[in-house]
């Protein structure tokens, strides 16, 4: 079983308490640091990689924003705050859970549960695909959208775009069903890419594709969801 590194960090020690008292529950996560310092955290996360960090939002000197801003890449967040104002704007990052104090040990346990169903789910990350004579290596991580040309979809990276022998119905099979959504019967997008939704289309960072009348339900249920 592979644990869980993890990270704790909070200004009120009784909640670092309790927080480490509820880890020490669930035999996969390994607290490698708990402190009321961000300074530490941030010195730590300089030279060591985590899986997770239990972050509060209102800290002095380095905030819960400013510290997910600066870690965003390299590790995921459960937020631990007693100000649910914060939820929208934390939600940017790679949030898996927003838990208002006071924490129970059963909402805990269920944001654990989350992030072991997001990590599971992101263990197969790498797939191959057939495109220019060869099999391409992909990350889906890399993926912006997919475009359907009847029995052919054109896969747009950030610098490139791929061709490939498959239709969009069977390689969205292939992809984290929590990432990517079909949004038209023409286009996949990956969730983690839109940056707005502009009337009856998503701006990308590529630019914007049309949302289909079918899917608007599901897009707009997923926004809601976050």
């Amino acid at each position: 079983m592979r644990k869980i590194s993890c990270v704790i960090l909070d200004d009120e020690p009784l909640a670092i308490v309790l927080l480490e008292n509820y880890a020490s529950k669930i035999a996969q996560l390994d607290v490698v640091l708990a402190t009321t310092d961000a300074f530490k955290v941030v010195e730590f996360l300089q030279k060591n990689k985590v899986d997770l960090i239990f972050i509060d939002i209102q800290m002095p000197e380095i905030s819960g924003i400013q510290m997910m801003e600066m870690f965003n890449k390299d590790t995921h967040f459960i937020i631990t705050s007693a100000y649910p104002s914060y939820a929208l704007k934390s939600y940017e990052f790679r949030v898996i859970d927003y838990l208002l104090k006071p924490i129970s040990f059963d909402k805990f346990h269920k944001a654990i549960t989350k992030f072991l169903a997001f990590s599971t789910e992101n263990t197969q990350r790498i797939l191959f695909v057939k495109a220019d004579g060869k099999q391409i290596r992909l990350d889906p991580d890399q993926i912006v959208f997919i475009e359907g040309l009847s029995d052919y979809i054109r896969i747009h990276l950030a610098m490139e775009r791929l061709i490939v022998h498959e239709t969009l119905k069977d390689f969205i099979q292939k992809l984290p069903s929590k990432k990517f959504m079909r949004i038209h019967k023409s286009y996949i997008i990956q969730l983690d890419k839109i940056r707005a939704i502009e009337g009856n289309s998503i701006r990308h960072e590529l630019g914007l594709i049309p949302v289909g009348e079918t899917y608007k339900n599901q897009l707009k249920l997923w926004i809601e969801n976050q």
